[in-house]
């Protein structure tokens, strides 16, 4: 029951997506990579100023051991890795439809690797219980699409964008379906396997009730 909560709480949360992907997906996509690139240029400044703090602190004065070792007045390293930072977010931020090809590309991927899982799930039903045509069609269906986005380049970030929406929709539609009809071949596996038990426990019960009062 867990499992089957959590397949719905997850094609939900990609209806959700796929809807506000499809509503909003030039904002969308232009906010979300404007919040990446205001979360970067924050983690630079933060070591910039941790850097020229630090090197304030240890003063002009240096101070050496006898042995030739210095023991005060070390300057810390630049942060190659916070100038980069600040400069990759001032790009993403001011500059965010350059990065919008790269995020088509993300969520398509997780839309291949979504179709990939729903394969991976029937096959193993498949060992208990017969599936049908429809319910290997619509992981393809996900699959193609979200191959033929990455794969076919688009002069408008809208259109492909518009297409991943729908496809997060019928992923999370795909997912509900799957989750109660794997359920359902589950449960009524559980229960083959307990009425075959039954009379083979019986059966053995009436065996040893025989040789007791034989006995």
């Amino acid at each position: 029951m867990k499992v089957l909560q959590s397949s719905f709480f997850r094609a939900i949360c990609a209806i959700i997506v796929g809807a506000l992907i499809i509503q909003y997906r030039e904002q969308t996509v232009t906010w979300i990579t404007i919040a990446i690139g205001v979360l970067f240029f924050l983690s630079g400044v933060i070591s910039l100023a941790a850097y020229y703090a630090s090197k304030r602190k240890t003063g002009d004065v240096e101070a050496f051991d006898t042995d030739g070792n210095q023991i005060s007045g070390l300057r810390p390293s630049f942060p190659l890795v916070g100038l980069g930072s600040l400069i990759l977010g001032v790009i993403l931020a001011f500059l965010p439809t350059t990065f919008v090809t790269g995020l088509m590309y993300i969520l398509a991927a997780i839309l291949v690797l979504g179709a990939i899982s729903q394969y991976v799930v029937l096959a193993g039903v498949t060992k208990i219980a017969r599936i049908g045509f429809f319910y290997w069609l619509l992981p393809s269906v996900i699959l193609l699409i979200a191959i033929f986005v990455m794969v076919k380049p688009m002069e408008s970030a809208a259109t492909p964008l518009f297409i991943i929406g729908w496809c997060m929709i019928l992923y999370g539609v795909t997912e509900c379906i799957q989750s109660i009809k794997i359920y359902q071949c589950r449960r009524k596996y559980k229960a083959t396997i307990e009425a075959t038990q039954k009379p083979i426990v019986t059966a053995t019960e009436t065996e040893e009730k025989a040789q007791d009062v034989t006995e």
